[in-house]
């Protein structure tokens, strides 16, 4: 695992593969944080919980389940049309455009996706925000991956063979280690996009991932700079 860009890693490329919550955008943006608000208040409406009550359990959806919809749909059998509207029913101009992105993404060479847990509707919105969506030829979201999210091997296979993805010509960037693994074992180069000045300490202990280091290859606080790095040609 390292911090530093390394073009020559890169240059056999032909994927580019993003997922979109906390990775195209930064964490410190929060808008993360309104889902999240959103899926709490949507279990306390449900199951008629505290928010307290309903916190806690979505966090278990979360962690047994992969998503709080999976969660929802596999223990009370809710309507994922009715979920995925409801909790991204937010504001999304708490996202800043970046154009140094848009620019990084755009030079890149083949082609770029975002592979999101979220639902397209949210991404297409996300990085018409930040001025990137046209930079991309396809979103694969939770619904094309017939509502098995990520981490799922059987998710990746989907996408991999939908878009004729091949590993070793790939690579993916996450915020989650976890989401690393399955790329990695099908040959992709992986990047973890983590928080600026991230410190261990920074993400909920549900979060982290100390487990999945291995599957890490690259690490990076700023992902248009390492973008540019990567495909810039030494002097």
């Amino acid at each position: 695992m390292t911090t530093t860009p390394d073009p020559s890693r890169f240059a056999h490329v032909t994927d580019w593969v993003f997922d979109l919550d906390n990775t195209l955008y930064p964490h410190h943006s929060n808008l993360f944080a309104q889902i999240d608000v959103k899926m709490t208040a949507y279990v306390s409406e449900l199951l008629t919980l505290s928010r307290e009550e309903a916190r806690k359990l979505q966090k278990e959806l979360y962690q047994e389940y992969g998503t709080t919809l999976n969660g929802l749909m596999a223990r009370h059998g809710i309507a994922p049309d009715d979920f995925l509207e409801k909790v991204h029913d937010i504001d999304y101009s708490w996202l800043v455009p970046d154009p140094v992105l848009g620019a990084a993404i755009r030079q890149l060479p083949g082609r770029k996706f975002i592979f999101t847990n979220g639902d397209r509707r949210h991404a297409e919105r996300a990085a018409r925000q930040l001025g990137v969506l046209d930079h991309f030829d396809d979103i694969f979201d939770i619904v094309a991956a017939g509502l098995n999210p990520k981490p799922a091997r059987q998710t990746y296979e989907r996408f991999a063979e939908l878009h004729s993805v091949t590993g070793h010509n790939a690579v993916m960037f996450e915020d989650l280690a976890r989401n690393l693994s399955v790329p990695k074992s099908l040959g992709m180069t992986t990047v973890l996009v983590v928080p600026r000045n991230f410190e261990p300490t920074f993400s909920e202990i549900w979060e982290r991932d100390p487990a999945n280091e291995d599957d890490v290859d690259f690490v990076t606080d700023d992902l248009a700079g390492f973008l540019t790095a990567i495909v810039e040609v030494p002097a």
